[in-house]
């Protein structure tokens, strides 16, 4: 079956799942494959619970004696079950000509990919990444759920490697694109700093060699440096950018920031906690303000925004007032979190730092933990608690535990009451467990 045919079928039945778990009736099925699991084992029960048609890259057979031998006709055996849904995307992707915006980076990808959305959606038929489907499967699956009354479409893109994001581009087609940050994110997988910047900057090179165009944040001298030769420039920061804005006094913990120049919103009372939150509050209103999002809207979108799945949430509980930020962690977004715990004001409350470890730091793993460690101990803490991992492979004279699950027996029964703390780790830590 050619790709075109596919997408007539695609047309008919435009709702594609790779989960039997989540598949609706009309859906069509992608058995992909994977290191512990075979989509084409379920293709059968796919096709029995609703699925239009199953598309499969190996032969299934029927567990039942008695079923039928002769060939079903909903499945549709195609070389290579992945490959076939990237070329999907890419074939639906050629039917637009709107703005495909690709957001990557080490930290904050998801944060400003929803601030982003809830400031155009307020104003244009808009599609975005779903959770976090930003890998190798999830971003053509967000390609695939573009409705053809599509306006704008915003795309994650995460990566651990070289080559990813150039890959993503190709099947994606972004018109505009955004690098949060250069940090020291999976580190192993892209083969040390310098290879963070590689692989994230792939999506600078698509926009320079395609004539797009890129919002830049102006106070990164890296990210000026390598979105040289983009034809399409759109700068946010604290100074000389085309949207300007710092942070504002407030009486409460959550980020107000002030818009100096390139929009007259006043101040943004957000509901993120954090000041390394300031950039991706200042991209989503450049973002809004270059495609013609009333001023009143951005502001309104942005006050109202609300962060969930873990990511930078205020919890209060039992007279606690807690910082959730677990669903991820790397060396810089863990300083960056410390620093600002560090510096927020409690009304002399205590601070409690409950710290799961970061994943994907190859042979830098150690040291960096060590780094954190020594930051650490840079500023007075009622309490600190370090969950796991190269956590434990480094001297220190705090609480430890092996993983959340001990964290969350010790939590449990501590007694804590009238604190302030802050609870991050990598996805692997599940630092989130501790509150359960």
């Amino acid at each position: 079956m050619t790709i075109e045919q596919l997408y007539e079928l695609f047309q008919r039945h435009p709702s594609v799942q790779t989960d039997t778990r989540q598949l609706k009736p009309g859906d069509l099925f992608f058995a992909l494959k994977g290191p512990n699991f075979n989509g084409n084992a379920f293709a059968l029960r796919a096709l029995e619970i609703g699925a239009a048609y199953a598309i499969i890259d190996e032969s299934v057979v029927s567990p039942s004696p008695t079923a039928s031998s002769a060939p079903n006709e909903r499945l549709i055996v195609v070389e290579d079950v992945l490959k076939t849904l990237q070329e999907l995307a890419l074939y639906h992707r050629r039917q637009f000509d709107i703005p495909f915006i690709a957001i990557t980076g080490s930290n904050g990808k998801t944060t400003t990919k929803e601030l982003i959305h809830a400031v155009l959606s307020s104003t244009f038929q808009t599609y975005t990444t779903k959770g976090n489907l930003n890998n190798h499967i999830g971003v053509p699956l967000t390609i695939l759920s573009v409705h053809r009354d599509a306006e704008f479409a915003v795309i994650e893109m995460g990566a651990n490697h070289q080559k990813e994001i150039e890959g993503y581009c190709k099947y994606t087609l972004p018109t505009h694109g955004i690098i949060t940050n250069i940090g020291r994110a999976h580190l192993e997988g892209f083969g040390g700093p310098e290879g963070v910047r590689k692989g994230k900057g792939e999506l600078y090179d698509h926009l320079r060699d395609e004539g797009g165009s890129a919002f830049v944040f102006r106070d990164s001298e890296v990210l000026r440096q390598m979105s040289r030769g983009i034809p399409h420039v759109i700068t946010y920061g604290t100074a000389e950018a085309d949207v300007v804005g710092r942070i504002a006094p407030a009486a409460d913990s959550f980020l107000h920031v002030e818009i100096t120049q390139g929009a007259i919103t006043g101040t943004l009372a957000t509901q993120l906690v954090g000041d390394y939150n300031l950039p991706n509050v200042l991209v989503a209103v450049a973002v809004g303000k270059h495609f013609g999002v009333p001023d009143a809207k951005i502001r309104q979108a942005i006050t109202q925004y609300t962060p969930s799945n873990s990511r930078s949430q205020l919890i209060e509980r039992n007279g606690n007032h807690i910082i959730l930020d677990a669903y991820n962690a790397n060396p810089s977004s863990m300083r960056a979190a410390i620093e600002n715990f560090a510096r927020l004001p409690t009304d002399g409350r205590g601070k409690i730092l409950v710290l799961g470890a970061m994943a994907e730091l190859g042979s830098e793993s150690v040291n960096e933990h060590k780094g954190i460690v020594d930051l650490i101990g840079q500023y007075p803490w009622a309490q600190v608690v370090l969950v796991g991992g190269d956590f434990l492979k480094v001297q220190h004279p705090y609480r430890s535990f092996a993983n959340s699950a001990e964290a969350a027996d010790w939590y449990r029964h501590a007694g804590i009451r009238d604190s302030w703390l802050l609870i991050k780790g990598s996805r692997s830590s599940k630092m989130e467990a501790v509150l359960e």
